[in-house]
């Protein structure tokens, strides 16, 4: 087929106009990436674009020779994977649950989930319950309160309902119990939102500090990542704005400033999600747009 000049020009602007919005899209994590490595009295000076101006590796070696690093990334790690798996399978059936338009109560249920999403009981309530629950300072308390997402599960069962009814009908003709029709028939054709679901959860799981800090009292123990890099950020920035921590800091020659330090910090918790999302990518991308088209 024939491209006229006009098509021609329209397909070029086009990729122009793409090409600029990845680039903004882009160059914000590029920048953030690159005055990590810059020094840190320099990088005050603003004006660092696209590569570093004075190239440093000092926010790094502070970061990684914290002591307690290793043990709270083991501790991230495990929440990250045990919280989406149990959210997952949470969230999976309860959805199907609520795509079961012959469920009793299905209107009060739907309800009762939603009315959550809009409101909640408030940081006090919520402390006091996990006291109450002895989850406070246990390992649990990452994994367990939250478990199940309303919006995901709404967003499951928006796609289960949009599969072919006679599949689940079929199953239970077949004596299949309800369990083993979400097993072995749903999950099977629901991977796009499964995948984008995961995705979800699991960035959640990883980039939260703040139950961190309200429900472990300090314990190292039960310390994670983004709770070490927080605190190291904290520290570094009580240090700058006392001024005799700050002149011994420059009378040992030390180049660390808040904002390499927090620039690091977004840098190394952002590269495993980097990592992962490529793999995830076409399952993501179908997964968000569930919903999107009705017959």
């Amino acid at each position: 087929m024939r491209v006229t000049p006009g098509e021609r020009l329209f397909y070029l602007l086009n990729h122009v106009f793409l090409l600029f919005i990845g680039f903004l899209a882009a160059f914000p994590f590029w920048n953030i990436f690159v005055v990590s490595f810059n020094e840190g009295r320099d990088a005050m000076q603003g004006s660092i674009y696209f590569w570093p101006r004075k190239f440093s590796l000092e926010a790094y070696i502070a970061i990684f020779n914290e002591s307690s690093l290793m043990h709270a990334t083991y501790i991230s790690i495990a929440r990250t994977v045990s919280g989406t798996l149990l959210g997952l399978i949470g969230s999976a059936i309860l959805a199907y649950l609520l795509s079961n338009r012959e469920l009793v109560f299905r209107r009060g249920i739907l309800f009762f989930f939603i009315f959550t999403m809009y409101f909640s009981g408030g940081l006090i309530p919520e402390f006091m319950l996990i006291k109450n629950l002895h989850l406070y300072n246990n390992f649990l308390v990452y994994i367990i309160p939250g478990a199940i997402s309303v919006w995901n599960v709404m967003v499951m069962r928006q796609f289960f309902e949009e599969l072919p009814p006679s599949l689940a009908e079929s199953a239970r003709i077949d004596g299949a119990s309800e369990l083993s029709t979400l097993k072995n028939i749903i999950l099977p054709m629901s991977t796009p939102v499964l995948a984008t679901i995961a995705l979800m959860i699991g960035v959640a799981q990883w980039t939260t500090w703040f139950d961190t800090y309200m429900f472990t009292s300090g314990s190292k123990d039960l310390a994670t990542l983004q709770g070490v890099l927080v605190n190291i950020l904290m520290e570094t920035q009580i240090q700058s704005t006392d001024p005799m921590q700050a002149a011994r800091l420059e009378q040992a020659g030390s180049i660390l400033t808040p904002e390499i330090i927090k620039m690091a910090t977004i840098t190394i918790t952002t590269v495993p999600i980097i990592m992962i999302y490529p793999f995830l990518q076409k399952y993501f991308v179908g997964g968000l747009t569930v919903g999107a088209v009705k017959e």
